[in-house]
């Protein structure tokens, strides 16, 4: 189908299928509505196809029985199939492009751009709020973290809600988020796993996270589980990308605390000579990792997590 079902009916139902948003792709959807009419909750996942975490967790999440909810959750779980399907490091591979730098998108632009277009012009009116799920791809490590736009008190109520231990303070452009939080949709990524593993507690921690959500936005009834603490830390975060192709050395573990001018790791070439040395720009603590050993020029090395 090239559209969507009307997201709000007032009758409960569970429907699920394919959509081709733009020709070229065609992605999953689920869609849960309640006898009662309320908020829509947009829940998108597999923006990065080999972050599976998030992927099975939305998933799951289209199987909730509409009884007891309260509005709608539209899920779209893989939104880069061709990602998923050949286990694609950050980019969708008919374009080479990154999907979550592509926002808002433009309409005759690449299938990235055209897709990013799709959701801002299509879905993101009607929603009410986002959770785009994410987890560490097949390259990366890291700590669970929610991200969400720098500003924006809804947003920032969101990641409280959802109860991850970090929650950042997020700026830049090409987001998801991002574009979200300009067009008035509270909105929040959310970061669990990593190294393209995905386990039961990890896809526990996002549905906990997501129930949360829903008990936030009165569409479940309570009480919802209990977060891990009673309120995030609060960071903004720095992210330097390697300046060189060569081989990555991290310096730092997850977790581990840094200070400014400390060293955060080094890049060397195949005989081991140093092409790089990267120092930490401010204090803070290590949120994720480049987890691979193979690194190129413009990609990222790690996130310092400075807390506000």
């Amino acid at each position: 189908m090239d559209a969507l079902p009307a997201l709000r009916t007032g009758t409960p139902r569970s429907e699920r299928g394919f959509i081709t948003p733009v020709e070229g792709i065609e992605i999953p959807f689920g869609l849960v509505e309640g006898r009662v009419p309320g908020p829509t909750l947009l829940v998108t996942a597999g923006v990065h196809g080999s972050e599976y975490c998030s992927i099975e967790a939305a998933l799951r999440l289209i199987g909730r029985d509409p009884a007891g909810l309260t509005g709608t959750i539209l899920v779209l779980p893989i939104l880069n199939p061709g990602g998923f399907r050949r286990r694609s490091i950050y980019v969708m591979p008919e374009d080479g492009r990154n999907l979550n730098r592509m926002f808002p998108g433009r309409p005759d632009g690449t299938l990235s751009e055209r897709l990013a277009d799709w959701l801002v012009a299509t879905i993101y009116p009607q929603a009410d709020a986002y959770l785009d799920l994410h987890g560490g791809d097949l390259s990366e490590a890291l700590a669970p973290f929610s991200l969400f736009p720098a500003g924006s008190d809804a947003s920032q109520a969101l990641a409280v809600a959802f109860g991850l231990p970090v929650a950042v303070a997020a700026g830049g452009e090409g987001y998801t988020i991002n574009t979200a939080g300009r067009l008035g949709v509270p909105s929040i990524i959310a970061e669990v796993g990593g190294n393209g593993v995905w386990d039961e507690a990890g896809v526990a921690a996002m549905t906990a996270g997501i129930d949360r959500v829903l008990q936030h936005l009165g569409m479940i009834p309570g009480p919802a589980p209990a977060a891990p603490q009673d309120r995030p830390q609060m960071v903004t975060m720095w992210v330097p990308a390697a300046g060189t192709d060569g081989l990555w050395y991290p310096a730092k573990e997850i977790g581990q605390t840094v200070a400014t001018g400390e060293v955060l790791g080094e890049i060397r070439d195949v005989f081991g000579s140093i092409c790089e040395t990267v120092r930490s720009k401010q204090d803070g603590f290590v949120l994720y990792r480049l987890s691979s050993l193979a690194v190129n020029k413009g990609e990222a090395l790690l996130g310092v997590g400075t807390p506000i």
